[in-house]
């Protein structure tokens, strides 16, 4: 903003009952816009000198009055400057509410977390899928419990956060919940976007996450050769539970679906292709495109009557498949 857009004064007004005291009012004007208030503070309108805006004489009333119009000066600039460096919009409005503390209620995190995640689930299928809104939800109940443990407090204050409460919330993460690297970060991510959010809207001036840092670890993945996806084929759990994870993890080796995919396949899904044979013809939830995988002869039994029992959200069914994995 340049200087020369913003200007305070300061002027008597003729109070509505006569009177020899007229009513010491100040002017903020940014970008021609202007906003005026009462000082509270009365004055004698022949000791007045609008040229300059201050009281006339060196008695001690006019001392007193000047000096309270200086200091209002150096408080309205004050105000402005930090808005300035702080990278916030500057209006007249603006000013005027913090000279006065007229000041909008503090938004607290898990409340804006929560708004959050209620816009996201009122979008889903219009942008975003249920597994996005389902890691937030995760990432809002960690911090929940965070918050609870180190403050013993419901919510805080978007300007009570900073770089320690990020880092003690990474170490949180890392040992009370035991989440590998990756998986921290993920969460770490998540909430740092509800902090960018709350800075877009002005709800913080400085951002908690400036000198924050974080590497991902790369993984190397390792395929499963053909014998032990054989081995684990033919191996038979003393749990129905894990069966069925064992025969939904095989279908998901033979078809390439991620797991959201076989979630949602329908059995109207299955349909003989113009080969003869049993198609999966069905659309991909991350991108909505359309794809068709044949249904090979290993896994048509999954295809047909297990599929069907698939309940369990992707993080519970993940733990699971680590443990049928063990066998190999």
């Amino acid at each position: 903003m340049l200087e020369s857009s913003f200007g305070l004064g300061f002027f008597l007004k003729r109070p509505k009952i006569e009177s020899k005291e007229w009513i010491v009012y100040f002017r903020i004007t940014v970008d021609g816009i202007r906003k005026e208030s009462s000082t509270k503070r009365k004055w004698d309108n022949t000791r007045w000198d609008q040229r300059f805006e201050r009281a006339v004489g060196s008695k001690e009333d006019a001392k007193s009055l000047n000096f309270f119009l200086d200091s209002l000066t150096l408080k309205i600039n004050e105000i402005k400057t930090e808005m300035m460096y702080s990278g916030k919009t500057i209006t007249a409005e603006k000013i005027m509410d913090e000279v006065l503390g007229r000041t909008a209620p503090k938004i607290k995190v898990l409340e804006e977390f929560q708004k959050h995640n209620d816009e996201m689930e009122a979008l889903l299928g219009k942008g975003y899928a249920k597994g996005t809104l389902d890691r937030f939800t995760i990432t809002k109940n960690h911090l929940t419990t965070f918050i609870k443990l180190k403050l013993k407090k419901h919510d805080l204050e978007f300007a009570d956060l900073n770089l320690e409460f990020v880092k003690d919330f990474e170490f949180y993460l890392r040992t009370v919940r035991d989440c590998s690297n990756n998986t921290t970060l993920k969460y770490i991510a998540n909430f740092k976007k509800i902090v960018i959010r709350a800075i877009d809207k002005e709800l913080i001036t400085k951002d908690p996450f400036k000198n924050f840092k974080g590497r991902k670890t790369k993984l190397v993945k390792k395929p499963l050769t053909a014998q032990e996806l054989y081995e684990l084929e033919s191996h038979y759990f003393t749990t129905d539970r894990l069966n069925v994870v064992r025969d939904v993890f095989v279908f998901q080796c033979y078809t390439g679906l991620a797991y959201i995919d076989a979630y949602q396949l329908k059995k109207t899904d299955i349909k003989e292709g113009i080969d003869g044979n049993l198609w999966i013809m069905s659309e991909r939830q991350k991108t909505n495109s359309s794809f068709n995988v044949p249904l090979l002869p290993q896994v048509v039994y999954v295809a047909k009557f297990r599929l069907v029992l698939i309940l369990w959200s992707f993080f519970k069914f993940r733990f699971a498949s680590k443990r049928i994995c063990n066998f190999i």
